[in-house]
C-alpha cells in the first residue's frame, strides 16, 4: 500500500449500530434537596446513577479486566464533607455559575477544582485525598488581595472594587515541581499566571501584543471565545497555546514559559498561526502541532492541524472528515424504493442507531419510545412504520405501479430526511482529544466518537482540495521531480473527471460493476456521454491539462502501482523480542470491538475512495485512447502499453476495490446455533486449520460486517504476529505510536482482503463461519476477472451451493476446482499435500477424497457417485485409489437402490478383498430389502463360488425364521439349473428347521423344503439323483471364526472327519413323509409340535396313533416298513373307549375321525362316533391285510385284553381267515364258552354245515381236500372245561361224530385208491 503522508488524516466514525444499554442520566444525591445541592445532568452525557449507597459491581471486576475509573466510586460515602462540596451559586440563577473551570490531582492525592468566579477572580476548592480524613478548603485568588475562606463565596460588594475585565474565560493548570501554576485567560485579553502555593499572581501578559494589527478594535470589546491550552514535555518545557478569537482574523499564539531568578517568569513567543475558520469548538496543543476543530457557516465539522515550528507558508494540513450522508438517495427504475432506502439507512457507515430511533419516534409523533432494539428489530420497525404511514395516506383503492412507486419514494424520502437531521445533530463536535502516549487523535461528538487515521499518499492526493493540490510540489509516490509533477497533474485531471461526472453516469458505472459488465466498455460508454454533454467544455479543459503531462504512461503506471495491494501476506509468526505485556496489551487494544469497527470502516473508506479514483482513471485512459494520436507517437509502444497493460490493470483494480467496498458494507448473517453446529460438523471433514475456525465468544459488534468478522476471528492474530515479528527492539515505542501502528494494521488487513494475493483466509473464514450468502456474492464478484486462487474460489462457491441445496452446481464447481489443486495454497492445505510428508497419492485424488467425504457427510449420494466416477479417471495407475472409489460408488448405488449399478461397480473393483466385502454387503442388503430377484439374476461371472459361500455362511449364521438365505440360495441354483445343489440346499434347510425351529411354522417350512428337494432330484438324471447329507452338527465352519479352546485354554483338536452319507431320492422321500407326518400331527395337536420336531419314525407312529391320525401313521409305517400293529392297537383302544365311555366329547372324537379317510358315508341312518370308529377299524383291516391275519389277531387280542366282546363282524372276518388262532385267543383269555361254541361251529363247518363262514372251500368227504382241527387247542379247551365244571358233553359228542366221519372218509379215500 502507498506510503503514509504526515500531512493529512482521514476521519473514521466509531458509532454503534445498535442501541446500547445505558443509564439515561447521572444523579448525585448528596443528602440535600435538588434546589439546594443536587446536580442533575441530561442524558446526553450518559453514564451511571450514583446514590448514597456504598456498593457497586466493583467486587466482580477481576484482575484480568481493565477497570473503569468509576469502579470504586460507589464505595465512597458522598454525604461526608470530605468527599463533596455544594457550591452556593447553584441556589441562584445560572448567571452566577462559573464561566470556566479546571481540575487536577495534587501530588498528595488531593482533588483540586479551579473555578472562574462570575464577578472576577479564581476560586480554588480542595478536597482531601480519598484515603485521608480532612475538610474541604476554599481559596480565592484575586488581584487586589488574597483572602482565604473556609466556606462559601464572598459577595461582590464586600470584595471591593473588582473589575469584570479579569473574568477568566479559559483556565489551565500545570503542576511543576512543588508548585502548581494556574493560567487564566481573561476577558481583558490578558493571560495571568497564579502560583497556587504562594497564592499570588506571578505573570500578566497582554495577548493583544501578539496581534499584528487591529489591537484597538479588539481591546475595546471584552473577549468571549478565547481559549487556552498547555503542553509540557521534558525537552521543550511548558508551552502555551492561546486562541484569540477576533472578528476578522483569529490566530493561535504559541508561547513558552521561561523561568528566571527570584521566581520571575516570562513568555517567549514561538509561533503565530492564523486561521479563517468561523467557530472554534476545541483545540489541542502537542509538542509540534496545533490540532483544532471548527464548525463552518454550514454547520459542518472542520478539523485541521498545523506544525507551529516548521510551517512557513501557514498552510494548515487537511483532515478529511466523514461527510454527512447524501441528501438524496438515487433509486433506479428497476429497484424497489423500500429496499434501496433500507440499504442506505442501515449501511454500516452512514447512520447511528440513535439517529434512526430518534427519527422513528418523531415520525410516529412521539407515541412510543424505543430502547434496546437489535439492528434487525430496528430495521423491521422502520419498515412497518413507514409502510403503515404510506398505507394510511392512501385514499384510492387502485394505483398504477408507477404512482405507487412515487408514493413510496415520497414517504421513504421523508423518513430519510428525518434521519439526516438527527444524524447531523449527533455529529456535532464537542471536543478534541489527543492521547499523549500514542498520538491518537479523537473527535468527541454529541452522539459518538470519531478517530483520525493517517491518510495514505494516493488517497491524500485524490481527496485534497484544489488549493492544497495546487500547492503540492512533490509526492512520496515518485522520487523523480518530473514524475512527481506528472502524477500531480494526473491527479488534477482525475479530480476534473470526477467533478464533471453526472450522478446518473456514476450510478451506471457502479451498477455495471455490480452486474459484472466489462469496466472498459462501460467507461468508454460513459466517456461518450461526457463528450456528448460537454456544454461547459470540461473535457477540453481536461485535454489541455493532459498536455502538461510529459510522460503519461509512466505517471499512470506509477499511480497503478501505488494502488495495487498485491503482496505476499505473511501469516506465520516468527520469534519476537517484544515483551509479553506489550503484546497482550496491543492485542487486546486492536481486538476490541471499537478497534475492529474502526479498522474495518477505514478499509471501507479506503476502498470507496480508491474505487472512485480507479473509475476516474479508467475514464481518463479511455480519453487518452481517443486522443492518442495527439499525445502519443502513432503506432508507438506507449499507446499499445496503455491499451494492453494499463487499462486492463486499472480495470482489475477497480473491480478489486469495488469488491472490498461491498464486503466492508455487507453485514454478516445470524446463523441459528443448530444450523451452525451442523455446518461445522460437515466442515470438520475438511480438516482445515484452527486459524479460521469460529470462536465461541460472541462479538460485541452486533451486527458486524463480514470484514469485521474476518478481522476479529482470523486477521487480527495474523496481523499482530506479523507486526511483532517485524519489531526487533525490546519495548519499542514504535508499536505504541497510533498513526504508525494503525497504518500497518490497515495495510496488512487490506492485503489479506486483496483478491489477487495468494492468501485465501478471508473466503475461508466466511466459509467456516457459515456466511454463505456473502461468500457467494464475493465469489460472484471476483469470478470474471481474478486469476488468482481460481480453484479455491470455485471450491468455496461449491460449498455455498451445497448449503443452499443446489447440489449439481456445487458438483460442477468442485470439478472445476480440481484442476488447480496442486497450484493453490488453500487447496493444497485442504488436501494435506502442503505437508512435508510425501504421499504416493496424487493431489487430485486427495482433493477428490476430501470432497467425497464432505458430500457423504452432508448426505448427497448422487453427487458422490458422479464425483467418484470422475475421480476414477484420475486414478488410472493407482489401483488402491481405484478400489476405494469403486467401493464408494458401490456403497452409494446400493444405498440408493440402484442394484444393477452397484453390481457393475462391484465387478469393476480391482481389489479382491474389497470386492468380496462389497459382494457380502450386496447379498445382505438385497436380502434385507427382499430384492432377491435382482440378486439371483446377476451373472456373477467369476464370483459364483464366492456368492454361494457368502450366502451359505450367512444362512448358517442367522436365524432361520427371520432370514431366507436358504431360499435365496435355492433360487440362485435353480436359476442356473443346478438342481442337485438346489436340492442339497433345501434339504439342509429342512434339517436345520427340524432341529432348531420346532414350531408349526417351522414344520410347514420343513415340509416345503423337503418337497422342493424332492422336486429338484426328480429333475436330475436318475444316475445323479443323490446328494451328500449335510453335517448334522449345530456349528458350521465359517470364515473368520475364532479357533476353539478347551477347558484348560489349549486349542481344541480338530474334529475327526465323519463318514460321508449319500442320500438318494428314496431317502429324501422318507424324510419328506416323516416331516409331513410331523406337520400333520402339529396341525391336529399344536402343543405336540415341539415333541414331534425331533421324533423318529417309530416315535411318530406312536404320537400319531395317540392323536388319532391313523391314516398318517399307516402311511408312515408303510414308508419306513414298520409294523402296523401299533396303529391297529391304538385304533382298537379308541374304539373301546368310545364303546364304554359313550359320546361325552364328541368334538374331539369327530376331529380325529375327520382327520382320517373314512369309508363310504352311511346316509340311511344316523351314525355315532363309536360306529364310525368301528367302521374305520374294519376299513383298515380290510385294506391292510396281512398273512395269517395278524392285525385281526392284534385287534381281537386288544379287545379281549380289555374284556370287551369281539364284534360279530370281526369274529366272522377272523373265523374265515384263522379260526384256530381265534380259538387260542379265547383260551388265552379264558373265554371257554365262546371257545367251545367256536369249536362246535368249526366242526360243523368241516362237516359241511356253514363251511363257507370259516373259509373252507369243501367240507369233509372222500374227494375233498384234507381238513384238520386244532387238536392241541381243543384238548386244552376240554381240559379247561373239565376243570371249570362246565358241561363238555356236546363238544365231545360233536368231536366223536367228527372222528367217525373222518374215519369213514379216510376209508373211502383208501378204497378209491
Amino acid at each position: 500500500m502507498a506510503g503514509v503522508l504526515e500531512r493529512s488524516y482521514i476521519e473514521i466514525c466509531g458509532f454503534e449500530r445498535e442501541s446500547v444499554l445505558r443509564f439515561r442520566q447521572i444523579t448525585l444525591n448528596l443528602g440535600v434537596g435538588l434546589h439546594s445541592g443536587g446536580v442533575k445532568y441530561a442524558d446526553s452525557a450518559g453514564g451511571f446513577s450514583y446514590e448514597d449507597s456504598g456498593k457497586l459491581l466493583s467486587d466482580l471486576v477481576t484482575e484480568l479486566q481493565m477497570q473503569s475509573i468509576f469502579t470504586d466510586i460507589g464505595k465512597l460515602n458522598l454525604n461526608e464533607p470530605a468527599h463533596s462540596y455544594v457550591l452556593p451559586f447553584v441556589q441562584g440563577t445560572p448567571a452566577t455559575a462559573p464561566s470556566t473551570s479546571a481540575a487536577w490531582i495534587s501530588h498528595q492525592g488531593e482533588a483540586v477544582f479551579t473555578l472562574a468566579s462570575p464577578s472576577g477572580g479564581i476560586t480554588v476548592v480542595t478536597l482531601p485525598a480519598h484515603d485521608q480524613d480532612g475538610t474541604v478548603s476554599i481559596l480565592e485568588l484575586k488581584q487586589s488581595s488574597m483572602m482565604q475562606r473556609l466556606a462559601g463565596w464572598m459577595p461582590t460588594a464586600i470584595r471591593g472594587d473588582q473589575s469584570i475585565s479579569d473574568l477568566a474565560i479559559s483556565l489551565a493548570v500545570h503542576q511543576l515541581e512543588d508548585d502548581t501554576f494556574i493560567f487564566a485567560l481573561c476577558q481583558d485579553h490578558k493571560l495571568r499566571m497564579w502560583s497556587f502555593k504562594h497564592q499570588m499572581c506571578l505573570l500578566v501578559t497582554d495577548m493583544l501584543d501578539y496581534m499584528p494589527a487591529g489591537r484597538g478594535e479588539v481591546k475595546a470589546s471584552p473577549a468571549q471565545a478565547h481559549k487556552l491550552r498547555l503542553f509540557f514535555s521534558s525537552s521543550t518545557g511548558l508551552c502555551l497555546a492561546i486562541y484569540l478569537a477576533v472578528p476578522k482574523g483569529s490566530q493561535f499564539c504559541v508561547l513558552q514559559l521561561v523561568a528566571s531568578e527570584n521566581n520571575r517568569y516570562s513568555l517567549d513567543h514561538i509561533s503565530t498561526q492564523f486561521t479563517t475558520q468561523e467557530t472554534l469548538v476545541d483545540f489541542v496543543l502537542t509538542a509540534s502541532d496545533i490540532w483544532a476543530v471548527w464548525l463552518d457557516n454550514d454547520n459542518q465539522t472542520v478539523v485541521k492541524y498545523i506544525s507551529f515550528e516548521h510551517s512557513t507558508a501557514g498552510m494548515w494540513n487537511q483532515v478529511f472528515v466523514q461527510p454527512s450522508p447524501e441528501e438524496e438517495v438515487h433509486v433506479g427504475e428497476d429497484q424497489d424504493p423500500r429496499e434501496v432506502y433500507l440499504d442506505v439507512l442501515f449501511s454500516p457507515l452512514r447512520f447511528t442507531a440513535s439517529a434512526i430511533i430518534k427519527a422513528l419516534q418523531i415520525y410516529k409523533r412521539g407515541t412510543e419510545r424505543y430502547s434496546d432494539l437489535s439492528w434487525e428489530e430496528l430495521k423491521k420497525e422502520v419498515t412497518v412504520t413507514v409502510e403503515n404511514e404510506l398505507q394510511g395516506s392512501v385514499t384510492e383503492y387502485e394505483f398504477c405501479q408507477e404512482d405507487y412507486r412515487l408514493l413510496q419514494v415520497e414517504f421513504w424520502s421523508k423518513f430519510y430526511a428525518c434521519c439526516l437531521q438527527y444524524q447531523d445533530v449527533l455529529s456535532t463536535p464537542l471536543a478534541l482529544h489527543i492521547s499523549p502516549a500514542t498520538a491518537m487523535v479523537c473527535v468527541l461528538k454529541k452522539g459518538f466518537v470519531s478517530f483520525l487515521l493517517p491518510c495514505f499518499a494516493v488517497d491524500h492526493l485524490y481527496l485534497s482540495s484544489d488549493e492544497y493540490l495546487f500547492s503540492e510540489e512533490e509526492t512520496p509516490i515518485a522520487e523523480d521531480s518530473n514524475l512527481s509533477r506528472d502524477v500531480l497533474q494526473l491527479i488534477q485531471c482525475l479530480r476534473m473527471v470526477s467533478e464533471s461526472l453526472p450522478e446518473d453516469m456514476a450510478y451506471e458505472m457502479d451498477k455495471a460493476l455490480e452486474d459484472l459488465l466489462s469496466p472498459e466498455k462501460v467507461s468508454e460508454k460513459v466517456l461518450e456521454g461526457l463528450l456528448a454533454n460537454d456544454n461547459e467544455n470540461v473535457i477540453q479543459d481536461i485535454l489541455n491539462k493532459l498536455q502538461d503531462i510529459s510522460n503519461p504512461t509512466v505517471a499512470i503506471n506509477t499511480l497503478l502501482r501505488e494502488l495495487d495491494l498485491e503482496a505476499d501476506a505473511e501469516t506465520e509468526s516468527r520469534p519476537t523480542g517484544q515483551s509479553l505485556r506489550v503484546r497482550i496489551s496491543l492485542s487486546q487494544l486492536y481486538g476490541s470491538s471499537v478497534a475492529a469497527s474502526l479498522i474495518c470502516q477505514a478499509v471501507c473508506q479506503t476502498a470507496m475512495t480508491r474505487t472512485l479514483l480507479c473509475r476516474d482513471l479508467l475514464i481518463l485512459q479511455q480519453l487518452y485512447l481517443r486522443i492518442g494520436d495527439n499525445v502519443f507517437v502513432p503506432g508507438g509502444a506507449q499507446l499499445l502499453q496503455l491499451q494492453q497493460d494499463l487499462i486492463p490493470r486499472c480495470s482489475s483494480l477497480l473491480c478489486s476495490y469495488h469488491l472490498l467496498k461491498q464486503m466492508s458494507l455487507t453485514l454478516s448473517s445470524s446463523v441459528p446455533l443448530d444450523i451452525l453446529n451442523a455446518d461445522l460438523q460437515h466442515l470438520s471433514v475438511l480438516e482445515l486449520s484452527d486459524s479460521t475456525i469460529p470462536t465461541s465468544s460472541r462479538s460485541l459488534l452486533n451486527p458486524q460486517t463480514v470484514v469485521e468478522l474476518f478481522y476479529q476471528n482470523v486477521a487480527r492474530k495474523a496481523i499482530m504476529s506479523q507486526i511483532f515479528s517485524q519489531q526487533d527492539v525490546e519495548g519499542s515505542q514504535g508499536m505504541l505510536h497510533w498513526p504508525q501502528m494503525i497504518s500497518s494494521v490497515l495495510t496488512l488487513l487490506c492485503q489479506f482482503l486483496w483478491p489477487s494475493n495468494p492468501s485465501f483466509l478471508f473466503p475461508e473464514c466466511l466459509m467456516v463461519n457459515c456466511q454463505y450468502a456473502p461468500l457467494q456474492e464475493y465469489a460472484r464478484l471476483v469470478g470474471p476477472w481474478c486469476q488468482v486462487n481460481v480453484g479455491s474460489y470455485r471450491f468455496v462457491l461449491g460449498h455455498c451451493y451445497l448449503a443452499s441445496g443446489e447440489g449439481q452446481k456445487a458438483l460442477q464447481c468442485f470439478q472445476e476446482a480440481a484442476a488447480e489443486v496442486d497450484k493453490e495454497d488453500f487447496l493444497m492445505k485442504l488436501t494435506g499435500s502442503d505437508e512435508e510428508a510425501v504421499t504416493a497419492t496424487a493431489p487430485r485424488l486427495l482433493y477428490y477424497n476430501k470432497v467425497l467425504r464432505l458430500l457423504e457427510d452432508i448426505g448427497l449420494p448422487e453427487l458422490v457417485i458422479n464425483l467418484a466416477t470422475l475421480a476414477i479417471s484420475e486414478a488410472a495407475n493407482d489401483e488402491r485409489s481405484q478400489a476405494a472409489l469403486w467401493t464408494r460408488i458401490f456403497k452409494h448405488h446400493l444405498d440408493l437402490g440402484h442394484n444393477s449399478q452397484a453390481y457393475e461397480a462391484l465387478t469393476q473393483n480391482p481389489d479382491s478383498s474389497r470386492q468380496l466385502d462389497c459382494l457380502r454387503q450386496l447379498v445382505v442388503v438385497l436380502c434385507e430389502r427382499a430384492q432377491l430377484r435382482d440378486l439371483v439374476q446377476f451373472s456373477f461371472v467369476d464370483l459364483h463360488d464366492e456368492v454361494v459361500s457368502i450366502i451359505e455362511s450367512r444362512a448358517r449364521a442367522v436365524d432361520l425364521m427371520t432370514h431366507n438365505y436358504y431360499e435365496l440360495l435355492y433360487a440362485f441354483h435353480i436359476n442356473r439349473h443346478n438342481y442337485r445343489k438346489a436340492g442339497t440346499v433345501m434339504f439342509e434347510y429342512g434339517m436345520r428347521l427340524g432341529r432348531e425351529v420346532r414350531t408349526l411354522r417351522g414344520l410347514q417350512k420343513q415340509v416345503n423344503c423337503y418337497l422342493a428337494a424332492l422336486n429338484c432330484l426328480r429333475l436330475v438324471h436318475p444316475d445323479y439323483a443323490w446328494i451328500v447329507q449335510p453335517s448334522s452338527g449345530a456349528a458350521y465352519e465359517r470364515p473368520g471364526t475364532s479357533p476353539k479352546r478347551n477347558y484348560d485354554g489349549e486349542f481344541a483338536a480338530n474334529p475327526v472327519s465323519q463318514q460321508i452319507d449319500i442320500l438318494e431320492l428314496k431317502d429324501l422321500e422318507k424324510e419328506y413323509v416323516l416331516a409331513r407326518s410331523r406337520l400333520t400331527l402339529a396341525q391336529q395337536d399344536p402343543p405336540s409340535a415341539a415333541i414331534a420336531g425331533g421324533a423318529s419314525s417309530q416315535e411318530m407312529v406312536a404320537l400319531l396313533v395317540q392323536t388319532g391320525l391313523f391314516d398318517t401313521a399307516l402311511t408312515l409305517c408303510q414308508t419306513f416298513n414298520l409294523s402296523l400293529t401299533p396303529v391297529f392297537e391304538g385304533l382298537t383302544f379308541k374304539c373301546i373307549k368310545l364303546q364304554y365311555k359313550g359320546d361325552q366329547d364328541q368334538t374331539e372324537v369327530w376331529n380325529w375321525l375327520a382327520a382320517n379317510q373314512l369309508p363310504t358315508v352311511i346316509t340311511t341312518k344316523e351314525s355315532s362316533a363309536t360306529d364310525e370308529a368301528w367302521r374305520l377299524l374294519a376299513h383298515y383291516l380290510e385294506n391292510y391285510p396281512l398273512q395269517n391275519a395278524q392285525y385281526h389277531r392284534c385287534v381281537i387280542n386288544k379287545l379281549l385284553s380289555h374284556g370287551v366282546p369281539v364284534p360279530d363282524w370281526l369274529l366272522n372276518s377272523y373265523k374265515e381267515i384263522d379260526a384256530a388262532s381265534l380259538l387260542r385267543l379265547y383260551l388265552n383269555y379264558d373265554q371257554l364258552e365262546s371257545a367251545a361254541e367256536l369249536v362246535l361251529e368249526y366242526v360243523d363247518a368241516l362237516l359241511g354245515k356253514g363251511h363257507q363262514y370259516f373259509g373252507i372251500e369243501r367240507p369233509l368227504s372222500a374227494t375233498a381236500s384234507l381238513v384238520w382241527l386244532p387238536y392241541t387247542s381243543i384238548d386244552q379247551l376240554l381240559r379247561n372245561l373239565s376243570a371249570s365244571q362246565i358241561n363238555e358233553k356236546n363238544l365231545k359228542d360233536k368231536l366223536a361224530e367228527y372222528h367217525r366221519l373222518v374215519d369213514q372218509s379216510s376209508r373211502n379215500r383208501l378204497m378209491v385208491r
